[in-house]
């Protein structure tokens, strides 16, 4: 079965007055029907901006988009016309913010907001509206749906939030979903619940999901695939378990180290030396030689291609160059 979703070499750049920055540096992955992908990284590694070149949304006019492909069901979006995207943009690809104040306008009711997608891509008017508005609410369990269509965003918690943006999300629905850090303002016992709905709404449309995250943790619970970005790059990609279980890249292995673990014996965290690289200025060789504790003569003047290190996971890193 082709993927939903195929990004081939897809390289974004900001041009600043201190130089052009390589947010995206030709990264390349595939998501399929009914499968996760998640991407994970520090703050800065290109996680947001790949998915933004993904439904062309960049920053303009510092963001450009400058080289690659993103297939959608075989086609390009990256030679779509802005009108094109637009009826594109909710129909088959769907995304769900960080912060759900940022998607929802305070001003209107929740209603007038979740009520308007579903009539541009149904064309529904009337009562037959209000009730399927309702119904999609109702899927993303929300209580009482039909008095929280009146309500406002400032009315509703965080979760509550979150979960009418998840509604609109899938009013479609659509072929492909991106959810940019959609727990991190949600507490513990929220979160759950909220990735739970997700893994349902999944299974229900059968949709291909990009989860960006900070947490390794909700990574093990809701991805399939895993692909750890640094510096723009895509350093490693991989099953969850295998990627878990035997990291191949440096960066990978020191995030791993970094989490705690529940009865081991440490008198503190494993931290990462150094700071991300200025993506403006970047080094000749590996990204990560100046922080890596395996770093050899070559890393600092040759980047370092994809190995092959196991079945469905490769590494960029010339420690696998003999393996």
């Amino acid at each position: 079965m082709p993927p939903v979703v195929e990004v081939r070499d897809l390289q974004t750049h900001l041009v600043t007055r201190w130089g052009t920055v390589k947010a995206v540096d030709g990264v390349s992955f595939s998501v399929s029907a009914g499968e996760t992908l998640g991407l994970v990284g520090e703050s800065g590694s290109g996680k947001s901006m790949t998915c933004l070149s993904i439904v062309r949304l960049v920053p303009r006019p510092a963001a450009r988009i400058v080289g690659g492909s993103v297939l959608l069901d075989g086609e390009d979006l990256l030679t779509k016309t802005e009108q094109e995207m637009q009826r594109l943009r909710g129909r088959k690809v769907g995304m769900i913010l960080q912060d759900p104040m940022s998607s929802l306008n305070p001003v209107f009711s929740i209603g007038r907001q979740v009520r308007e997608p579903v009539a541009m891509y149904h064309g529904l008017r009337g009562r037959a509206l209000q009730e399927r508005a309702a119904e999609l609410l109702a899927a993303v369990r929300i209580p009482s749906p039909a008095e929280r269509l009146r309500a406002f965003p400032h009315q509703l918690s965080g979760g509550m939030r979150q979960r009418v943006v998840g509604a609109m999300a899938i009013a479609a629905p659509p072929r492909l979903l991106i959810a940019d850090e959609p727990t991190t303002s949600l507490d513990l016992t929220i979160q759950a619940q909220y990735l739970q709905l997700l893994e349902e709404l999944q299974r229900k449309h059968g949709l291909a999901m990009i989860f960006i995250t900070h947490n390794l943790g909700i990574v093990s619970k809701i991805c399939d695939r895993v692909a750890v970005m640094y510096a723009g790059r895509i350093v490693e990609t991989g099953p969850v378990r295998q990627l878990f279980t035997s990291p191949a890249h440096p960066y990978t292995r020191a995030l791993l180290e970094s989490i705690p673990r529940l009865g081991a014996r440490l008198n503190r965290l494993t931290a990462i030396e150094g700071q991300p690289p200025d993506l403006a200025r970047l080094p000749a060789g590996c990204a990560f030689a100046p922080r890596c504790p395996h770093v050899m003569e070559r890393c600092r003047v040759e980047a370092p291609p994809e190995f092959a290190v196991a079945p469905g996971q490769v590494s960029r890193c010339w420690l696998h160059a003999t393996a």
